[in-house]
């Protein structure tokens, strides 16, 4: 069966789009547009059949079916033809059980979505192999698209460049200067992508993008395009398929632009809507509390909102002011019985490494989320034999000045309570015994 899905307008003017057209807003209102799929045609495969065709295809070398986003192509972009796939085995990234970190928490199913084991290392991946697959076809078409530029704090420049370079289309990252990781940075310009470094935040490099975008030839690649959507919603997916098509109790995401909090609860409501789950589960997102325009406007029942200028964080890919999905992200929370927490400097730097103390490396993104998961345990919000997920945005490999800062005691309005340096002795064994008799009694 051939099926069929379009852009349409989310507020309510009922415009539709092709999937190959070059548009980011409604025409007619200047909404924001969603992905749509036709529904009836999907139901006409029943749940049961729908699972047993993603199980199938799960992580096999069947391309491109084996990647945890394309094996669930029929919900995802069926426009694409697959000659036209653009996929490095994206998805699929394991479930840590963090049994001890739990147990020190009074929690006894808690889990870590480690995305951050993408190629590029983070869920941006999932989002940006449809993005360039569908460009890639829009080309093949006739269409004179000469680049695809996005606005980046780091992980989706990475990502961008990454596709781009593996099926050679140009690509254009405007990076707020001084405000990515040099591990972030150099993904971009490894690749070969056109790396503009601008001196603004990243609020200020959004708004550069979207003018640039004007030009019909440069494709614009930040999650305002929903087909990044479409992949991200996969985790959703991903996460109940891995334990056998059951829902956890509650999520727990760092949010930032908001597109990834957005795409999460899209994939459970289609999920819930084609009959393969019967229940949802509680999202919480969590922000750093130097840019939290999202929590402000969860205080007033998001019945207000306004866009804050965003503060120095450590948490910096999430330093952002004036998210672009915000009526997204407040859409799925309302559906989701909601909440939004937020977590100070020294509160994340200390989540992320009381997390890596029981086996973890966090970036600072998942500090953030397992910040929020601490106080919500101690409130007692949380309970004990609930199944928690927290989703790992980014490997924290892409972030050692952090982790160094951390243990050298220099990050600001932070006390590191778990800070740990290496011991420097001399090469004799009476020494290193001492210290081995006064840390272990051996």
């Amino acid at each position: 069966m051939e099926y069929r899905a379009r852009f349409q307008c989310i507020s309510g003017c009922d415009e539709t789009y092709r999937l190959n057209e070059v548009v980011y807003r409604c025409h007619s209102c200047g909404g924001l547009l969603e992905v749509v799929h036709d529904m009836d045609q999907l139901k006409t495969r029943s749940a049961a059949a729908w699972m047993r065709l993603f199980d199938d295809r799960y992580k096999r070398n069947e391309y491109p079916y084996g990647s945890s986003v394309w094996g669930k192509k029929e919900w995802v972009c069926p426009a694409v033809d697959d000659d036209n796939i653009v996929s490095i085995y994206e998805g699929g990234s394991n479930l840590f059980w963090a049994e001890r970190l739990g147990k020190e928490i009074g929690l006894e199913d808690l889990w870590i979505k480690q995305s951050g084991n993408n190629h590029t290392g983070s869920f941006k991946d999932l989002g940006m192999t449809v993005l360039v697959s569908m460009v890639n076809q829009m080309i093949k078409e006739g269409r004179d698209i000469r680049g695809i530029a996005c606005a980046s704090t780091g992980d989706t420049s990475a990502s961008l460049a990454a596709y781009c370079a593996y099926i050679g289309i140009p690509a254009i990252v405007f990076l707020p200067k001084d405000k990515v990781s040099i591990t972030q940075l150099i993904q971009p310009i490894s690749n070969g992508a056109l790396t503009l470094s601008l001196d603004t935040d990243f609020d200020g490099c959004m708004e550069i993008v979207q003018q640039v975008a004007e030009n019909e030839h440069i494709y614009l690649a930040n999650s305002m395009n929903s087909l990044r959507i479409e992949g991200q919603k996969t985790i959703s997916m991903e996460i109940v398929q891995q334990f056998d098509w059951e829902v956890p109790e509650i999520i727990i995401i760092p949010g930032g632009n908001l597109g990834n909090v957005s795409a999460l609860g899209k994939g459970f409501l289609m999920m819930e809507e084609l009959g393969l789950i019967n229940k949802r589960p509680r999202i919480v997102c969590a922000q750093a509390a130097r840019a939290n325009p999202l929590y402000q406007s969860y205080l007033t029942g998001f019945t207000e909102y306004e866009p804050i200028s965003a503060q120095k964080t450590v948490a910096s890919a999430i330093q952002i002011g004036n998210p672009v999905s915000i009526q997204r992200a407040i859409r799925v929370l309302k559906a989701f019985n909601g909440t939004v927490e937020q977590a100070t400097e020294d509160e994340i730097a200390n989540a992320a490494a009381r997390g890596d103390l029981t086996g973890l490396y966090n970036c600072p993104h998942t500090g953030v989320a397992l910040a929020a998961l601490f106080k919500m345990a101690k409130r007692g919000e949380i309970q004990q034999k609930d199944r928690v997920i927290i989703i790992s945005t980014a490997n924290g490999l892409k972030f050692t000045d952090f982790k160094v800062g951390y243990h050298e005691g220099r990050l600001e309005d932070v006390t590191a309570r778990y800070n740990n340096q290496p011991i420097e002795l001399p090469a004799r064994y009476d020494d290193v015994a001492r210290v081995l008799d006064k840390m272990l009694g051996v």
